[in-house]
């Protein structure tokens, strides 16, 4: 799975999520893309599954790239823990998602089957998305 190698603050605020993604809003690398719809935070088990997802159904044809990555830590207090006793243990690494969000980009492959892939790949996904092709 994906994690930092190293980050500045073991622990991070869990920030405001408002707004439109500006920079990744076009497919730059691949063919065909896997845009974002809603806003959300996509965990780094959510992205292999995606990414494996993808993989299987091409069989391993053309090629692939994964446009987000994982930053940020998300804290969990253990069950039945009581209130108090400062924040949580680092459980998770999740990428923040903005609406426009260019996440997988695809190329190689014929466009019907890397529709399926795609989405195949969404439904893994805590976020709505759109297939979307290169002008």
């Amino acid at each position: 799975m994906l994690a930092p190698r190293r980050a500045k603050h073991r622990k991070e605020f869990r920030g405001k999520r408002g707004g439109l993604a500006y920079r990744g809003s076009e497919v730059n690398f691949g063919e065909f893309g896997l845009k974002a719809l809603t806003v959300g935070w996509v965990g780094s088990r959510q992205i292999e599954a995606a990414r494996r997802a993808l993989t299987h159904y091409t069989k391993r044809g053309g090629r692939i790239w994964i446009r987000i990555f994982p930053h940020k830590p998300i804290t969990k207090k253990p069950p039945e823990t009581r209130m108090g006793s400062g924040k949580g243990d680092v459980a998770e690494y999740v990428a923040v998602v903005k609406p426009g969000r260019i996440m997988f980009e695809m190329a190689g492959v014929p466009m019907e089957d890397a529709r399926e892939a795609m989405r195949l790949a969404s439904i893994k996904l805590p976020v709505r998305t759109k297939f979307i092709v290169k002008e």
